[in-house]
């Protein structure tokens, strides 16, 4: 068994899109760790601030197949792919941040995912729930990654939503 953590968005109909997002998970994985939920800012694009957070799981579906059955979430649940390069607005985004301690960048795979490390609204949360394990590639923990964060450009806002 693998612990898998999962960076949950959505920026399109967000506390309906996460928390229907978040029942089919618990469907397939069975009991979640859930993170605090934060708004953001788009980034990348023009578009509706987004819902935040990570949940972690664990799993016996390998990683590829586990990728897969995320892309199937997200398109019963309404997620349109976009068609030109870029990101844009989305009803669900479920990605995979980390996989036990996998390290793999290819063959359908972005494991540790790099936005871990680029991003406040996928670190800050995943540190929250993870704060004492360690990045797999820097080898620091995901706490003193999230307190050494710049986060000047990068506000986040705490969002009360319920997800149990």
């Amino acid at each position: 068994m693998a612990q898998a953590f999962i960076g949950v968005g959505s920026n399109i109909d967000r506390e309906n899109s996460i928390r229907a997002g978040i029942n089919e998970l618990r469907n397939l994985y069975g009991q979640l760790l859930i993170s605090p939920v934060y708004e953001s800012h788009a980034y990348g694009f023009e578009g509706d601030n987004f819902y935040n957070l990570v949940v972690a799981f664990e799993t016996q579906t390998a990683p590829l197949s586990l990728t897969q059955e995320l892309h199937g979430i997200e398109d019963r649940l309404g997620r349109e792919r976009a068609t030109t390069p870029g990101y844009s607005s989305r009803t669900l985004d479920l990605d995979m941040l980390l996989y036990g301690d996998l390290i793999c960048h290819g063959e359908g795979l972005d494991v540790p995912r790099e936005d871990i490390l680029k991003y406040a609204f996928v670190l800050r949360p995943l540190a929250e729930i993870a704060g004492h394990m360690k990045h797999p590639e820097t080898g620091e923990t995901f706490a003193q990654l999230w307190s050494s964060f710049d986060q000047s450009d990068q506000t986040l806002w705490p969002v009360r939503l319920e997800l149990d």
